[in-house]
């Protein structure tokens, strides 16, 4: 079923209707050896120019990394390159699935920013090393895509939740329905500060999604809204300046989420979710938190 969605009166499907998928056993962590804010490509990176404290870096990425492994996934590491500071974020260089057949797909994202565009081969060496097939964007038809940082797969089913309007154009969901037999939901983000959809849309598991509504336009907040019967939000200070949408749940049970994000972890764990507070304080500086430092792979 490949289609867009863009407005509730286009959505003829619900979550019964959707193709069952399994959950990715693999994650993929980029080593934070270059990680620094050298440049500045969102608002969160204004005024931190050089001020990331290398060691603390580290030592909240190995916290991360050595999380999911106590959850029972297998940490795939990545050495980042020298030269692209932002690499560490992982979420954005690809997205990959796996069709019903077990053929295992990776589209590979054109960056928005140019500082960014040399990270891409150095993650898709990792695709073609696990028998990937890859998919290149015609770039001249596509000039912005930035991964999984804007396209999300829902929990567990066949449908893909696309963000646009900072880093992702909307033209690209039309391809990447029609390359993975996927549905699209489509959703246009307004908010400078949550450029990507993973900045303000965590999906927790089948039924429930943590948000920051101000992020969306009207028409998206209808359209999540229609599809989760459970809605978690976020309010400004929570989301904006911890980053607590940037969450990730890998197994629709375990929360791995930015730590002081007291408001959202207790509307959490009043629906039964298992939180994990880590520090991600060096990488909020660079605009990006837990969802962005991985990629879930089959």
């Amino acid at each position: 079923m490949a289609k867009v969605i863009t407005s509730l009166s286009q959505l003829d499907f619900s979550l019964v209707d959707l193709e069952s998928m399994p959950v990715p056993g693999k994650v993929m962590v980029v080593t934070p050896g270059h990680f620094d804010v050298e440049y500045i490509i969102n608002p969160h990176m204004k005024g931190n120019i050089g001020d990331v404290d290398k060691e603390a870096a580290f030592r909240e990425w190995a916290v991360i990394k050595e999380t999911y492994r106590k959850l029972g996934l297998y940490v795939h590491e990545v050495e980042g390159a020298e030269g692209y500071p932002d690499m560490v974020f992982c979420a954005n260089q690809s997205l990959p699935n796996i069709t019903s057949d077990g053929v295992k797909q990776v589209v590979m994202s054109v960056m928005h920013a140019p500082e960014r565009k040399g990270e891409v081969p150095f993650i898709q060496k990792v695709y073609e090393d696990s028998s990937y097939d890859v998919v290149h964007l015609d770039e001249s038809k596509f000039t912005d895509f930035e991964g999984m940082g804007d396209a999300i797969w829902h929990h567990k089913k066949r449908l893909i939740w696309g963000g646009y309007g900072y880093r992702s154009s909307m033209d690209v969901y039309s391809h990447i329905s029609d390359t993975f037999k996927t549905p699209v939901i489509a959703l246009e983000l307004v908010n400078e500060k949550f450029y990507h959809l993973d900045t303000c849309l965590c999906i927790l598991n089948e039924e429930t999604a943590l948000i920051y509504p101000k992020a969306f336009s009207e028409e998206g907040l209808n359209l999540i809204r229609a599809m989760f019967p459970v809605v978690i939000e976020a309010d400004k200070y929570e989301a904006e300046e911890l980053f607590a949408c940037n969450a990730t749940c890998p197994d629709g049970e375990n929360v791995l989420i930015q730590e002081g994000c007291n408001k959202v972890n207790s509307a959490l764990e009043e629906v039964g979710f298992i939180i994990h507070e880590v520090s991600t304080a060096e990488y909020l500086k660079s605009g990006g938190s837990v969802f962005c430092m991985k990629m879930l792979l089959w």
